[in-house]
């Protein structure tokens, strides 16, 4: 007899922030992977919404299914202006930006190794 794959709760914070980012239509979805950078995270999520509202959007349902679905209470920075709102969710890091804010600062560029695109969704 052969056990189930485990997975861990980051894997699984993981997926449920991906289902809600496609669900709320984010785009130009990165994940990077943290663990053995960085003791603050396992993954880093970045992702852009279209304009100042969808930003908040995406922010807000995010944190309420993390919330609802897996007890997970979320620090949210950042949902007022709806440039950049960053959503911790222990050790899941989500970055939502308008694409223009999101250039501007080259988040993912610092993380990923060179020569690396990270996984896109």
């Amino acid at each position: 007899m052969t056990a189930a794959p485990q997975t861990n709760v980051s894997d699984d914070i993981l997926s449920l922030v991906l289902r809600s980012l496609e669900d709320d239509k984010a785009e130009d979805v990165v994940i990077i992977d943290l663990r053995g950078k960085s003791e603050m995270a396992d993954h880093m999520v970045v992702c852009s919404g279209r304009s100042t509202r969808q930003v908040a959007a995406i922010s807000e349902k995010l944190t309420e299914k993390l919330k609802l679905d897996m007890g997970v209470f979320s620090k949210i920075e950042g949902k007022d202006q709806g440039d950049w709102v960053l959503i911790d969710a222990g050790d899941v890091i989500v970055h939502v930006f308008r694409p223009e804010v999101r250039e501007f600062y080259q988040l993912e560029k610092m993380w990923l190794e060179p020569g690396t695109t990270g996984a896109a969704t």
